[in-house]
């Protein structure tokens, strides 16, 4: 872990005292960490919760609140989707970087249960479907099109079908702290205490085992130690941690706003590496400047600096962002003719000029002429027949661009405003034991969440819904394990 600020680790034995005992210590309380515990607590363990901010929910209540849940939900069913466990699992390997066949086949197989034990906290998704292409449903409908599933090659390769089940509450952020209230409720049925504003600071060793056995906490001017049969780490990503940023994710590091909370400072991973943790994927981020809605704007194309289109406009929005960050000096237009153009109510990719002919246009973004004329013949030719040769976009999302004037918009980083959060964390089995570098597990030590490396792996693969559906899932699954590995 060279260059990473690590904290130390503490010898159990040079322990005198301990502030509690428990058979499962929780580090945090965000959405992976409430569903760890609650699950933990479920098996009749004793449990305990700390959470360094003074609420519960940290980067979770920011969400949305979309699930990204399939196989057959009652939500899908309602609504005339068709899916199965093989086809959301099909679809889950063709978009990971690197697939984990045992956590996909499970997260699939369970998420028609798991969505059960979500309603179960108290609510229902809406039995409704949202057709167009957005980010996330405007009301409460509870389910839409999340990811790529519908975009090549993905479409070619598993059938598609929406995932995305968002709770029901309006707009486009915090839909998900409904969750943590449920969640927070439970746990007080539970008896399970929260402690809010004391933080977990370093892990305790069992210097003879190598076993994690608890942990060094600080609550202002007071401190102490608790020993855990196991640990749970459940504490956020490290998008807030700008040393981080600039050694994993540079990017980020241009980008003038961050999905997350004050304590997504990667303090969780690093407490994991500390002992011997691996981390994986630390070098992909979720970045993103939506171009639609409205959706007519992607019949319009997308050309980096030379001209050239480079992905299938009608792509998730992080995937196409994914593709914008590969581009010369991370630039792109969007491109759309007179008969396309729409002004987005809040554009995120800002409306750069029109003009005449595509000479001026191409004279106007600094392009070659007679490469973006020929890019735009091309395109034209074939989205007249319907056809997309180069990058198969839906028939839905083509038009031919040929009626002038031009407008462009700019997708590049630096002037669109990006957001993004980070997705690598430590490596986890399926039941969320963390990693050591030779792929055993550390007895006692657990990570959920976005401190540990599941699902998500990328921006392109990326499906909204993604970070709440594996934390609750593999938390919960790391709260049982947890909770069950404890010695009698």
């Amino acid at each position: 872990m060279s260059g990473l600020d690590l904290p130390e680790i503490v010898n159990a034995s040079d322990v005198t005292d301990y502030t509690d005992t428990v058979d499962v210590l929780v580090i945090g309380a965000g959405i992976g960490g409430c569903c760890a515990a609650a699950e933990a607590a479920s098996t009749g363990a004793s449990v305990l919760v700390l959470e360094r901010s003074a609420a519960a929910g940290a980067t979770t209540c920011m969400a949305g609140g979309h699930f990204y849940l399939g196989g057959g939900t009652a939500v899908q069913q309602a609504t005339g989707h068709d899916d199965n466990p093989e086809e959301m699992a099909k679809y889950l390997t063709a978009v990971s970087l690197d697939p984990e066949p045992e956590k996909i086949k499970a997260y699939c197989d369970d998420s028609v249960d798991h969505f059960n034990w979500l309603e179960a906290l108290g609510f229902e998704f809406e039995r409704s479907y949202y057709p167009e292409k957005a980010v996330i449903q405007p009301q409460t409908q509870g389910l839409m099109y999340t990811g790529n599933e519908k975009v090549w090659p993905f479409k070619d390769q598993a059938a598609p079908a929406p995932r995305g089940h968002k709770v029901p509450v309006p707009g486009d952020t915090g839909g998900a702290g409904m969750v943590i209230e449920l969640l927070v409720k439970r746990l007080g049925e539970l008896s399970v205490e929260i402690r809010y504003e004391v933080g977990a600071r370093k892990l305790v060793v069992d210097e003879t085992s190598g076993d994690v056995v608890g942990v060094y906490w600080k609550d202002g001017p007071k401190d102490g130690f608790i020993k855990a049969g196991s640990v749970v780490i459940a504490a956020g990503g490290y998008v807030m941690n700008p040393d981080m940023v600039a050694k994993y994710v540079p990017q980020l590091a241009e980008k003038p706003f961050t999905l997350g909370n004050t304590f997504d400072d990667g303090l969780g991973i690093r407490m994991g590496a500390s002992v011997g943790a691996a981390l994986k994927h630390m070098d992909q981020a979720f970045i993103t400047a939506p171009v639609y809605p409205p959706s007519i704007l992607l019949t319009g194309l997308a050309v980096n600096k030379e001209g050239k289109r480079f992905v299938a406009e009608d792509s998730y929005h992080s995937r196409t962002s994914g593709f914008v960050m590969d581009q010369t000096d991370r630039a792109a237009y969007l491109i759309v003719d007179e008969a396309h153009m729409q002004r987005p109510d809040f554009p995120l990719a800002p409306f750069i000029d029109g003009w005449e002919t595509v000479e001026e246009m191409a004279d106007g973004l600094g392009l070659d002429r007679q490469a973006l004329k020929a890019t735009l013949d091309r395109y034209n030719e074939y989205a007249d027949k319907g056809e997309d040769p180069d990058f198969h976009k839906s028939a839905e999302f083509l038009a031919p661009q040929d009626t002038g004037p031009w407008a462009a918009f700019d997708m590049s980083l630096g002037k669109a405003l990006y957001a993004g959060f980070t997705v690598g964390g430590m490596a986890t089995s399926v039941d969320g034991q963390v990693l050591a570098e030779d792929g055993t597990p550390i007895v006692g030590l657990y990570a959920a969440g976005a401190c540990a490396a599941n699902l998500a792996q990328d921006g392109k693969g990326y499906a909204s819904g993604t970070q709440l559906g594996e934390g609750s899932y593999f938390g919960r699954r790391a709260g049982l394990h947890a909770a069950r590995s404890v010695k009698v």
